[in-house]
C-alpha cells in the first residue's frame, strides 16, 4: 500500500482525497521510485481544484514534479538507491504524478540529482525553479549583462518569480519585482535580491503600443495585458522571457516593439525540455541559489495539507515555494 492524493471525477466535478492505494494500481514503467518530496505548483492547484482543464484522464494522482530514490530500474542509467528528480513530461496530468509516496515513470524523464542538492532542496526549486532558470538563461543567451539595465520580474511573489529574483540577484542584476502584494511581500522580495518593488496595478491597464523605455530584460509569468505593457516598455534590443499565463493567455500587442525597437520575445517551456538542457539548468541552479533562498522562500507541508493549499495557490495567496513531504 502507498499513500497518495487521488483525483476522481464525480458529476463532472473534481474530487480530491488522500487515500491508501494498492501498489498494483500503478502503471508499470521503467523506473519505480520511492518519493521523498513533491511540491505544489500553480498547475497542480488548477488540477486539484478542478479550475483548469489540466487532468487528461481520471482517476489521477497529481503532482508535476518530485524527488526520490530509485527502488527498481529496468534502465541501466539508474540503479537502486540513486537519487533522482523529475519535472514535467505530462506527469501529474496524463500519468500518475508526485503527490504520492511511490511513482513509476520512464527513465528518459528523470535527471540524476545534483550532488550539491538534497532531495528537499530539489523540490524547493522544483518545476518553478527550473522554469525560472530557463528564463534567466534565455536572457543570458540573448547577450543581456548586469550593466545593461534593470530587469523586471512579474508575479515575483510566486514560485517562478521568487526563484527568478534570487537567480538574477545572484548574477548581479538590478531587479524590479512586480507583485500584487506589495505591503505583505516587499521585505521578502528585497531579501531575495530585488532592488525595488512595483505594484502590479501599474501594469493592469493596457498602455500605448510603444511606451517609455524602462527595462533591459523581463521575465513574465502573467501574459495578457501585463506582458503587452512590458513589451511596450522594453529598451531597444531588450529581451522578454515569457513562461506563464496567470493573467490570461491573450496578448493584446502590436508588432511595433519588435520592428521599431528590436525587442525579442522568448517563449519558455519546461515540460518537454531535452535532457542536456534540463541537466545544465539543474547544475546552474545548484551553483547560483544561495543558502538563504531555501530558508526564506520555501515552506513545507504534509500531503494532507495539499488540498487546502491548492485553493490558496489558485487565488494568488501563496508566497514562494511550497514543498510537500512524502
Amino acid at each position: 500500500m502507498f499513500k497518495a492524493l487521488l483525483l476522481e471525477s464525480t458529476n463532472k466535478k473534481t474530487v480530491a482525497q488522500v487515500r491508501l492505494l494498492d501498489e498494483d494500481l500503478i502503471a508499470q514503467a521503467e523506473v519505480l521510485i520511492d518519493v521523498a518530496y513533491s511540491s505544489l505548483n500553480y498547475k497542480d492547484g488548477l488540477a486539484i481544484t478542478g479550475k483548469g482543464h489540466i487532468i487528461k484522464q481520471f482517476p489521477m494522482v497529481p503532482g508535476i514534479d518530485f524527488s526520490g530514490i530509485v527502488r527498481h530500474s529496468e534502465d541501466p542509467r539508474y540503479l537502486q538507491g540513486d537519487k533522482v528528480v523529475l519535472t514535467g513530461w505530462g506527469v501529474g496530468e496524463k500519468y500518475w504524478g508526485g503527490l504520492a509516496s511511490v511513482a513509476s515513470v520512464k527513465a528518459d524523464w528523470l535527471v540524476p540529482l545534483e550532488n550539491k542538492l538534497s532531495m528537499k532542496q530539489a523540490m524547493q526549486i522544483g518545476t518553478a525553479g527550473l522554469t525560472a532558470m530557463l528564463c534567466v538563461q534565455a536572457l543570458l543567451d540573448a547577450g543581456l549583462q548586469p550593466g545593461d539595465g534593470e530587469v523586471v520580474v512579474t508575479g515575483a511573489s510566486g514560485g517562478v518569480g521568487s526563484v527568478a529574483v534570487a537567480l538574477l540577484g545572484a548574477l548581479g542584476f538590478k531587479v524590479a519585482a512586480v507583485t500584487g502584494r506589495v505591503l505583505d511581500n516587499s521585505e521578502y522580495l528585497q531579501s531575495l535580491g530585488a532592488t525595488r518593488i512595483i505594484d502590479r496595478k501599474e501594469f493592469s491597464q493596457l498602455g500605448r503600443p510603444l511606451d517609455k523605455q524602462c527595462w533591459a530584460g523581463a521575465i513574465d509569468t502573467a501574459g495578457s495585458v501585463i506582458l503587452a505593457n512590458l513589451l511596450a516598455q522594453m529598451n531597444y534590443g531588450g529581451v522578454v522571457a515569457a513562461c506563464g499565463l496567470v493573467a490570461g493567455f491573450d496578448l493584446p500587442t502590436t508588432v511595433m516593439p519588435f520592428i521599431l525597437r528590436g525587442v525579442k520575445l522568448s517563449g519558455i517551456d519546461s515540460v518537454a525540455v531535452p535532457f542536456e538542457k534540463r541537466q545544465q539548468a539543474w547544475q546552474k541552479l545548484a551553483e547560483l541559489l544561495p543558502d538563504s533562498f531555501y530558508q526564506q522562500a520555501c515552506c513545507e507541508i504534509s500531503l494532507e495539507q495539499v488540498i487546502d493549499n491548492a485553493e490558496l495557490i489558485t487565488q494568488g495567496k501563496i508566497t514562494g515555494r511550497v514543498v510537500v513531504a512524502l
